[in-house]
This record gives C-alpha cells, sequence and structure tokens, in this order.
C-alpha cells in the first residue's frame, strides 16, 4: 500500500529504530523556526507561515529541486495541524490508496475534522489518479498538499491545479547548506554531536558546493564521510563519499556549460564516440537526465532539422523514456539518442531561417495581416475587406499566385529554395 504515515493517531515509539534512520532524516526541522531558507515562502509574516500557525493551510503545490524543503515543510505542518495529515508517494500508490484516503476523509467530514492529504513527488500520479481526487479537493472534503520536482504547468492537470496555490521552492545556498552541516555536527541528540567530528571550513564548503544546494545530498555525504573515517573528515573522505559525484563538474559553475556545450559541438561534428563521452561525464556526475534530454531535443531542430525529421521524434522519446524510468537505467536511452543525433545528416536551415525571421519581428515591429487572408467572422469585417479576395489552395491544386507576408516583406525568402 502506498499510504506511508497516518498522522494524529496512536503510535508506538520505536527510539532505536528512530536512532538508526539516516542523518538527512533525524535532522529534518520540526518547526518553522528550525527551517532554514525558502524566506519569500515561509519567512516572517508571510502569508503562508501565518496560515501553518494557524493551522489553516490551503490546498497548494510545492515545486522546486530536490533537498530544498518541499517534504520538510509538510512534515511541519503535520506536527502543527489538527487535521488527520495522511501522507503517500505518488510512486507507490494507486486508486485503491485514494479511494481508502477519501472514504476516510468522508468520515473526517462528518465529525467536521479537516484532512490533509500530502503527496510526494505528485507529477508521477497519471490522469486518473488526479481527476479521482479532483471533487473532493473542490468540496473542501481534502486539503491536498504536491510535492513535485517538475513543472506542474505540465504534470498536474489544469482543473486540479487551478485550484491549488503553487509555491515556487529555490535551491538552497551555500550558506544555507553550511548551517545545516554545522548544525548537524554539533547536535548531540539527532545529529553527530557524540562522535567528535573534526571537519574544516574548507571541507565544508566542499561538501556544500557539491551537493548542489540539495540538503540530503549534503547531510548523506557528511555522514558517509564521518562514519568511513571515524569521525576525521577529509578530502579523500568527502570524494569517496560523494562516489559518482565529480568534483569538476558543477551543475551550476562554468563546467557544466562546459561541458553540455562539448556535448552538443560533438553531436554537431557527428563524432558520436567524443559525443558519448560528454554524456557519461554529465551522466556520472550527476546531471539532471530530463536535463540533457531536453538539450537532445533542441539539438534534433537546431542541427538536424528538416533534414531527418525522425531526429525530432527520437529526441522527444528520449525524453519521455527518461521522464518515465530515471536512473541509474534511463543512461542508455540517452546514448541511443545522443549516437542517433551524431550520425544523422546535419541541416541548420531552420535554425538560420527561423533567425531572419525573427530580426525581421524586431526590426518592422507589428505589420498587419494582409486583408486578403484574414477571417471575416462578422458582416462588419466583410464590409471592411476582410477575406476578400483570398484563393483557397485547394481549388488551385496548391499552385495559386498569392502573397502571404505583409506588404513590407512581399517576395522575403527565409529558407533556401
Amino acid at each position: 500500500m502506498g499510504v506511508e504515515y497516518w498522522y494524529n493517531t496512536i503510535m508506538p515509539i520505536d527510539k532505536e529504530a528512530q536512532q538508526n534512520r539516516p542523518l538527512a532524516d533525524r535532522m529534518r526541522p520540526k518547526t518553522l523556526e528550525e527551517f532554514l531558507g525558502q524566506e519569500e515562502i515561509v519567512g516572517e509574516k508571510r502569508l503562508l507561515r501565518e496560515a501553518i500557525k494557524t493551522d489553516n493551510v490551503p490546498s497548494m503545490i510545492f515545486w522546486g529541486p530536490p533537498g530544498t524543503g518541499k517534504t520538510t515543510l509538510a512534515m511541519i505542518i503535520a506536527e502543527q495541524t489538527k487535521a488527520d495529515f495522511i501522507r503517500i508517494s505518488a510512486v507507490s500508490s494507486g486508486l485503491k490508496d485514494l479511494r481508502e484516503i477519501i472514504d476516510r476523509a468522508k468520515s473526517n467530514k462528518l465529525i467536521d475534522r479537516k484532512t490533509i492529504l500530502f503527496v510526494d513527488e505528485m507529477h508521477r500520479w497519471n490522469k486518473t489518479q488526479q481527476d479521482g481526487l479532483l471533487p473532493y479537493v473542490e468540496n473542501g472534503t481534502i486539503i491536498l498538499i504536491g510535492a513535485t520536482t517538475e513543472n506542474p504547468s505540465f504534470e498536474i492537470r489544469g482543473a486540479l491545479l487551478s485550484r491549488c496555490r503553487v509555491f515556487v521552492f529555490k535551491q538552497l545556498t551555500s550558506e544555507l547548506i553550511t548551517k545545516l552541516i554545522s548544525r548537524a555536527v554539533k547536535d548531540k541528540k539527532r545529529g553527530l554531536g557524540n562522535l567528535n567530528i573534526k571537519l574544516s571550513a574548507k571541507e565544508t564548503k566542499i561538501i556544500a558546493k557539491i551537493s548542489n544546494g540539495d540538503a540530503r545530498v549534503a547531510l548523506n555525504i557528511l555522514e558517509y564521510a564521518a562514519t568511513a573515517s571515524q569521525g576525521n573528515i577529509t578530502l579523500q573522505t568527502i570524494e569517496e563519499a560523494s562516489q559518482k559525484i565529480n568534483l569538476l563538474y558543477d551543475r551550476e559553475g562554468e563546467e557544466h556549460y562546459n561541458i553540455i556545450s562539448a556535448l552538443h559541438k560533438s553531436m554537431r561534428g557527428s563524432d558520436a564516440d567524443a559525443s558519448l563521452y560528454w554524456l557519461a561525464r554529465m551522466v556520472e556526475g550527476g546531471e539532471d537526465p530530463l536535463y540533457i534530454a531536453r538539450r537532445i531535443v533542441r539539438f534534433a531542430s537546431e542541427d538536424i532539422g528538416l533534414a531527418n525529421s525522425r531526429a525530432l521524434e527520437q529526441a522527444v522519446t528520449a525524453y519521455n523514456a527518461c521522464h518515465f524510468i530515471g536512473y541509474p537505467e534511463c543512461n542508455v536511452i540517452l546514448a541511443q539518442a545522443v549516437v542517433y543525433m551524431a550520425k544523422c545528416k546535419k541541416s541548420n536551415e531552420l535554425y538560420i531561417a527561423y533567425g531572419k525571421a525573427a530580426d525581421d519581428v524586431k526590426r518592422y515591429g507589428n505589420l498587419p495581416v494582409p486583408l486578403h487572408i484574414r477571417n471575416a467572422p462578422t458582416k462588419l469585417m466583410e464590409e471592411l475587406g476582410y477575406g476578400k479576395g483570398y484563393k483557397y489552395s485547394p481549388k488551385y491544386g496548391y499552385k495559386e499566385d498569392q502573397e502571404y507576408l505583409p506588404d513590407k516583406l512581399k517576395g522575403r525568402k527565409y529558407l533556401k529554395g
């Protein structure tokens, strides 16, 4: 069953199990005062902060990168609310789970008790599941809190999204990650305070950098490094703890752009081997697979375009496949797409042609649409000459002599031939 927690019910606490939880989970803030970052959302006197304090939260979507506090904020709400708080994962839950939750929420409503449903990774829910939830969010039976790393405009049904407030979470700064690391090192109750950790400011900065704004990654690296070194953390133990994260691959810095540029130019130059190498640099460095897939989609039109119309189909299919299965399985999907692009015949005709058209738009502004190719849905428009003289292409065997550009651009050619 996908339901992970039923909050505000009496459950025994296993202290040993609590202590054996990962450091990132143990250090999860339990109050708004402990919560770091996202000041624009829950800073002092912000509306959501007040709503949490007064136990009056609306249905909402938390959107942002991993490790930025989406789940943590939901758990803080769980700690403070008097409502029945239910947490499920969209990855492992289905319609059966949703029906059980709805039945519980209906029962709660009869005794004037609110139900808050937190759906982690909500972008994984399909149309049927989202539609099944919609009427109960609409009538207030369920207060929804959804967390997603994907753009909700594309992944969440419009009808459901329109009934929720969207809060955008930002990556945590290195300064905030440094504070989290320091807190974990010193905290004797939940953190590593009993291990007498030796961690210099330089090494703290390195962990903060390679975590790339992800608090969970930072604390996981810290915990592994501390365990492996008996508390004497060095650069070597940090490198080991970060496993496949390449210290020279900074997803926000110059190297990020250098490597994606190298991949793009290698595919453009039809060098499949070099393309595979630069792809591997990104994949093994922990780059978001969907970012790579998006760049391949762009390449398919910019550098292949009309030379092989199947390239765009391959690229979009690769993106969808990566979205479905994620790492590590999608690495070979990206490899297939990259090699396909590298081996394709190339043409940048579309890219150049669109650039010329865009330049004319900027140069001439909003040129009027010629009257003969305007629609005339009203009598007034017809009297004004809208559509007059238009030649219906099929009638002329698609060989009609007719101008479709504004007068100032008559005869302009953007494409060859």
